[in-house]
């Protein structure tokens, strides 16, 4: 039982954060999966978070495919608190997958920035959601 432990901050329906769990599966590892969508976030958990990845409240906004721009949060002036405050009423609002290991906590934008937080990578070939190997048939990661 290694005791390198995962834990993924992880949407079912997102195809990056579904190759991301896939990675760090095919990688042996048996991560804890948090379904944000379900368990919900708080402010504290949400500053730990972006703290340790090193991102701030406007940079883990996810705008794309969400309501923030209808709920009027990509505006420059809106404050950090009343992002946390959108983010913790509507966890849809949090880009994901957000991972973290001994080695750091990341957004995995693109999934393959994962890599950098496993201490073993998945056997080759494997692939990112839109089909761009990110490791060779000999397990190498490709750059």
């Amino acid at each position: 039982m290694s005791t390198f432990q995962v834990v993924i901050h992880h949407n079912p329906d997102c195809g990056t954060s579904r190759n991301v769990l896939g990675i760090i599966q095919a990688a042996g590892y048996e991560p804890t999966v948090i379904e944000y969508l379900k368990e919900g976030w708080t402010r504290p958990q949400l500053l730990a978070l972006f703290a340790a990845a090193g991102i701030t409240v406007r940079e883990a906004l996810r705008i794309a495919r969400s309501p923030a721009e209808g709920m009027g949060l990509t505006a420059p002036d809106v404050s950090d608190d009343a992002l946390l405050d959108a983010m913790t009423h509507h966890p849809i609002l949090v880009n994901r997958p957000i991972v973290c290991t001994p080695k750091g906590v990341r957004l995995c934008r693109p999934s393959e920035t994962v890599l950098d937080l496993l201490d073993k990578l998945p056997p080759g070939p494997f692939a990112k959601e839109d089909g761009q190997l990110i490791i060779d048939t000999e397990g190498n990661r490709i750059a």
